[in-house]
């Protein structure tokens, strides 16, 4: 079962669907840095640097030519539709979503997956939801649509995310799997990295999840630390455990005036959205942020995954990913409906 990545970024999504037994056969993103991630961690290095624009003109064509694609994955930026007061589906802000859509409607797949935040939902009305069923749904190219906001932290990940799925199958209208009945904390997520550097691990794995990740890694990648003034060790050091800049005093609030600034991981909760600003969370036992392979380990990035580039773009790309172990969860279900 062949599918295509457009906006794939590092690759969540198109490794979680691998992982379900499907076949990425082309992938595309306009950021260079997370195209060099994608095919650093593959034999096969298919992701290009090009605009979905020039890849429906010159590329799709022949490829649907030459085979069934069973799926299109990905999350276009859909801002336009922030227009307050009216519904300008025209903005040029939406060019790379009717980009997603021209993809779908001529390579025709058995289904199609468009992830994104979950303001998308309520923005403007309800307009890029409205839209998405009038193009995508059984008047416009026929796909049967479901689409529901998903926290991570319901199936498995140590992580509270959450993101807005949709999901379109030709004619079985896509289930989503029920919530997990457990969830990890941000400890279960890292423990073993505590203390670990790039030539061994803290520990031995704590639990299931942290095997999962290590797989048959003998050593953490990306586990380098960043080295903090005595000022910012100071203040972290006063945030307590699962707490934020609102347990501290009000003179330290000056330092930065941003309510998400200073965040604590919890040893008793799962973390908060790895997002790209890495410096606004810290580690929930240590005065620091975490490191990127704590980040991609709280993201359920296999160990095994490694981020390239400068340390501020892997933060980034990590941030801007899906957790592959959520786009398993939800390949392994539209496979499922599919046989």
């Amino acid at each position: 079962m062949k599918i295509i990545d457009l906006f794939c970024g590092i690759g969540g999504l198109s490794l979680g669907f691998e992982q379900a037994g499907f076949e990425v056969v082309s992938a595309v993103d306009m950021w260079k840095d997370a195209v060099v991630t994608y095919n650093h961690n593959r034999k096969d290095k298919i992701a290009k640097v090009e605009t979905v624009e020039d890849f429906n003109d010159k590329e799709l064509p022949k490829l649907i030519q030459r085979e069934h694609i069973t799926g299109i994955i990905g999350g276009p930026p859909c801002q336009g539709f922030s227009t307050v007061g009216r519904r300008d589906v025209d903005d040029p802000r939406n060019k790379m979503y009717l980009e997603f859509y021209k993809a779908v409607k001529l390579a025709s797949p058995d289904f199609f997956v468009i992830e994104n935040v979950k303001g998308m939902l309520t923005l403007n009305k309800g307009a890029f939801v409205k839209d998405l069923i009038e193009r995508f749904g059984p008047k416009g190219l026929g796909y049967a649509i479901n689409y529901q906001l998903l926290n991570a932290a319901d199936y498995g990940i140590p992580q509270n995310r959450y993101r807005v799925f949709y999901v379109g199958i030709k004619n079985k209208k896509f289930e989503f799997p029920e919530p997990f009945e457990y969830k990890l904390t941000a400890k279960d997520g890292i423990s073993d990295l505590e203390g670990a550097t790039s030539e061994h691990y803290g520990s031995a794995p704590q639990n299931d999840f942290q095997k999962k990740m290590r797989g048959g890694v003998s050593k953490p990648l990306n586990q380098d630390y960043t080295n903090h003034s005595e000022q910012t060790i100071s203040i972290i050091s006063q945030v307590p455990d699962g707490g934020n800049i609102r347990d501290l005093p009000e003179e330290i609030w000056q330092v930065r005036k941003y309510n998400k600034a200073f965040e604590r991981m919890g040893t008793f909760k799962p973390s908060n959205t790895i997002d790209t600003g890495h410096r606004n969370y810290f580690h929930y036992a240590e005065p620091r942020i975490p490191t990127v392979r704590e980040s991609a380990r709280i993201q359920s990035f296999p160990d095994s995954f490694e981020i390239v580039g400068t340390r501020g773009s892997q933060y980034k790309q990590v941030g801007n990913a899906v957790p592959p172990m959520l786009a398993k969860i939800i390949a392994d279900k539209i496979k499922e409906m599919l046989s």
